[in-house]
């Protein structure tokens, strides 16, 4: 049977959260549909929900009520060792802080994924040369974080992200920590991986970033507020 061409179905999705004697409802009933090899950009102020929102789909929180289908199988009726092995092979993960091990190197930090997949050694340090070579840190491989600029550890991030092929790149305000040259290098970068047929979701408040997505999604108060196909995607000179 030929695979779906979506990847993300949210119907009715549902996040509360408890304070005290008080229920938060972080998310009402949002319905959701990604297909593959779209880029998205969820935007919206903060209390919004976009980051419970991108917690959900990168399988790190449940929601309280609604299903969430990934790839076709539905979330809610996956073990935590199926959940694991989604998080580790089917999503990859940029975070706003890079999240990077600061006594390894670029190297080994980009390694990580690959031992939790069970890889063999030789397959690893293939996979993830490769990856570093993709995001233009072939010649830092052995650097540690602390010896690479800010944007040479998102991109390590990034290839850390990339390296287990996964069917989606979840970016949590990527270029949050980055000076404006930095983060126009950046979403360059996740322009040049979308154009090579990745499906990309970013959680930004800042309009410049969102204007990179062919999609922006606007929540408000928990729901979604708007979803257009962008009219004006900026386009990136390499320098």
């Amino acid at each position: 049977m030929a695979q779906s061409e979506t990847v993300i179905d949210i119907r009715k999705l549902v996040r509360n959260f408890k304070l005290g004697n008080e229920t938060i409802k972080v998310l009402k009933s949002v319905d959701l549909l990604v297909q593959r090899g779209e880029y998205v950009a969820l935007m919206g102020p903060s209390g919004s929900g976009k980051s419970t929102l991108m917690n959900i789909l990168g399988c790190l929180d449940t929601p309280t009520e609604g299903e969430y289908y990934l790839n076709g199988r539905e979330v809610a009726q996956l073990s935590d060792n199926e959940l694991a092995e989604i998080r580790n092979k089917e999503i990859g993960f940029i975070f706003q802080t890079f999240n990077l091990l600061p006594r390894s190197t670029a190297l080994d930090n980009v390694i990580l994924p690959l031992i939790y997949a069970g890889l063999k050694k030789d397959e690893r340090d293939k996979q993830a040369k490769r990856a570093l070579d993709q995001v233009g840190l072939s010649d830092r491989i052995m650097h540690r974080p602390n010896e690479l600029s800010g944007g040479q550890r998102q991109r390590v991030a990034i290839a850390r992200a990339l390296v287990n092929n996964p069917s989606i790149l979840l970016a949590d305000e990527p270029t949050g920590n980055l000076d404006t040259k930095t983060s126009i290098e950046i979403m360059g970068l996740l322009h040049d991986i979308h154009k090579s047929g990745n499906t990309i979701i970013i959680v930004t408040h800042e309009e410049d970033i969102a204007l990179h997505a062919h999609r922006i999604i606007r929540l408000r108060d928990g729901i979604i507020e708007s979803d257009t196909i962008n009219p004006n995607i900026r386009v990136y000179q390499k320098a």
